[in-house]
């Protein structure tokens, strides 16, 4: 693996195919391209209910070049899992099982089975795309939904309970890579990526893919968004490797700043906190801040 990627070193080969049905200026079309950069051929794909099997497409004109098992709602990792045991019993090796599912089939329906197979020790990847919804069934809140956004199945003034934070679950299971990242730093995700096949045993990471239509922002504002989600403190990025915490890319650069964006910066960008109160935009803040000096006081060296 090479020690810092860029965009020169990113492979030329595509594995999606132009022209697919992910919406415009959607967030999981840039992880899921560059996703599959860092996987590569030799990469065997579990898919439930998402929109991703939007962006896939049905057989013959699936967008995605390697193949692909899509799959029940709840079974994601217990799916990919059957796959390991079948490439065993075939005595097929050098192929990367990655189960890609999104925050509703991650931190809601599909946690039972992810948990399980953690605690087994399945040797893939699990990858969790998190725009913060079930936006392909109408963008209903999730477990991963912040605190103050609206969808279509929230009180006036947005989900009143905060973000369930799947990667500290992750951890809790003492998997030996969990990391996180957003589409907006691509160049992060492929590092992620690419470390993670090199690691035996079960690995998670988990991307903010920001969605234009749930989020309510203008598809070019993509990166933007992702941008400030991390910028604002709001999102962090970082990768826990045997238990060893550390932040990364932009999350790291904000140490050396020391200081954040305000995250009403990135509240006022979208329209599904349009209904939240200047005391609920406080108290993230409040929170934000908080974890943020436990950093600063945590890495000062």
């Amino acid at each position: 693996m090479q020690s810092k990627s860029t965009i020169l070193t990113l492979p030329e080969e595509e594995f999606v195919h132009p022209g697919n049905r992910a919406c415009s200026g959607c967030g999981l079309g840039i992880a899921y391209r560059i996703g599959l950069k860092a996987l590569g051929k030799d990469t065997i794909l579990v898919v439930p209910p998402s929109c991703l099997t939007v962006l896939q497409g049905l057989y013959p004109v699936a967008a995605t070049k390697l193949p692909s098992l899509n799959v029940t709602f709840a079974s994601t990792a217990a799916a990919a899992s059957g796959v390991l045991a079948a490439l065993k019993s075939l005595g097929r090796e050098g192929i990367t099982v990655v189960g890609w599912a999104g925050d509703g089939g991650t931190s809601d329906i599909g946690l039972q089975s992810l948990s399980g197979a953690a605690e087994r020790g399945e040797d893939f990847i699990y990858i969790c795309y998190d725009n913060e919804g079930y936006m392909n069934t109408g963008v209903q809140r999730s477990g991963t939904t912040p605190i103050g956004a609206l969808t279509t199945n929230t009180p006036i003034f947005g989900k009143a309970q905060d973000k369930k934070n799947v990667p500290a679950i992750m951890r809790a299971h003492e998997i030996p890579y969990v990391a996180t990242s957003c589409s907006a730093y691509p160049l992060d995700l492929f590092t992620k990526i690419e470390k993670a096949k090199t690691i035996r045993g079960t690995k998670y990471i988990h991307i903010l893919t920001p969605c234009p239509p749930g989020w309510g922002y203008d598809p070019r504002y993509t990166v933007k968004v992702g941008k400030l989600a991390v910028e604002t403190g709001m999102y962090d990025l970082y990768e826990i490797e045997n238990g060893e915490f550390k932040l990364t890319g932009a999350s790291r650069k904000l140490l050396d700043k020391r200081k954040l964006l305000p995250v009403e910066a990135y509240l006022k960008m979208q329209t599904r906190f349009k209904t939240m109160r200047d005391e609920h935009i406080k108290q993230v803040q409040g929170r934000i801040n908080k974890r943020w000096d436990a950093y600063f006081e945590r890495f000062k060296e």
